[in-house]
Formats: structure tokens, C-alpha cells, sequence
């Protein structure tokens, strides 16, 4: 055997077994939290025709999360103020924390709840009728290094049904 071929066993090797015990390591996930906002046009508790998804608007959101220490029970809590980007989308990107992970139920610890905090039409800005806050939870994407958490919609109404575009 030349020394050029052991070199490159030698390598090869030490290549090998850095990749192993990086791919044994455990990737805590980066956690988004994402909703949407709209403008129920019509009132009637759900996104019709005339709908449409609102920018600009104040959201809270609150996310508690259960950290699985070896020893410890620990909990990290989240609470920010989102604004609505031209889609009536809001986010919260949380980066990895050690401990936390992807979790679909919440028997598991995690939660996460959005509040409506203000509108930016002064011609839609009553909180819809059947909930200011949402804490459903359904996740969009689980894995080993992502988990997305979609709250269900939240919407505000006018303060006047427009009968002419939308019937009694």
C-alpha cells in the first residue's frame, strides 16, 4: 500500500465519520407561526366573493412551548406584535431552541394563539362575530429542520351589511 492510498483511506475514513456523528445529531427545528386576516364583506362568518385579505392590520400572537430537557420541565413563551403584509399574511419566525420540536398535538405542551389588536380600514375594522382570537392549530409542514404552525383566519366586518351587494 503507497502512502498516497493511505492517506486517502485515512481521510476517508475521518470524512466518514464526521458525516455519521453530524447526521446522529439532533437539528431542533426553526418553528413559523403564520395566519391570515380578511375582511368578510357580506358578515357572514366566512370568506365569500366579496372578501378580501387584509394588509396592514395588528395582530398578537402567543406561542408557549414545552422544551424536553433531560431533567427539567421547561416552558419558552413567545408573545409579539404582527403586522399584516399585502396579502393579510402575519408571521413569526422562531429560531431553533434546543429542546423544542415539531409537535401536532397539544397534549405535547406547545400552543400558540393570535389576537386581533387593530384594523387599517376605517370601512372594515369590527372584529368578526364569532372570534377576536384564534388558538387552532394546524401544522403545514413537519420536518427535521422546519415546522410551520397555521392559526385559522381572523377577520373583521364593516359596521354596515351592504344589502345591495350581498342580499339580505
Amino acid at each position: 500500500m503507497t502512502t498516497t492510498t493511505l492517506v486517502l483511506l485515512v481521510v476517508s475514513c475521518c470524512f466518514l465519520w464526521l458525516s455519521l456523528s453530524s447526521a446522529a445529531k439532533v437539528v431542533n427545528p426553526q418553528i413559523t407561526v403564520m395566519g391570515m386576516v380578511y375582511c368578510d364583506i357580506c358578515s357572514n362568518n366566512s370568506f365569500s366573493r366579496h372578501s378580501y385579505f387584509m394588509p396592514g392590520v395588528e395582530v398578537k400572537i402567543e406561542c408557549t412551548f414545552k422544551a424536553m430537557a433531560t431533567r427539567t420541565a421547561e416552558l419558552v413563551s413567545v408573545s409579539v406584535n404582527r403586522t399584516t403584509n399585502k396579502y393579510g399574511v402575519y408571521r413569526l419566525e422562531i429560531p431553533s431552541v434546543d429542546g423544542i420540536e415539531c409537535a401536532a398535538e397539544k397534549a405535547v405542551g406547545n400552543s400558540c394563539r393570535a389576537s386581533l389588536i387593530g384594523s387599517s380600514s376605517s370601512f372594515c375594522n369590527v372584529p368578526g362575530s364569532t372570534r377576536t382570537t384564534t388558538d387552532e392549530i394546524t401544522i403545514k409542514s413537519k420536518q427535521a429542520n422546519m415546522c410551520i404552525y397555521s392559526l385559522t383566519a381572523l377577520n373583521f366586518r364593516p359596521s354596515k351589511r351592504n344589502v345591495a351587494l350581498c342580499g339580505n
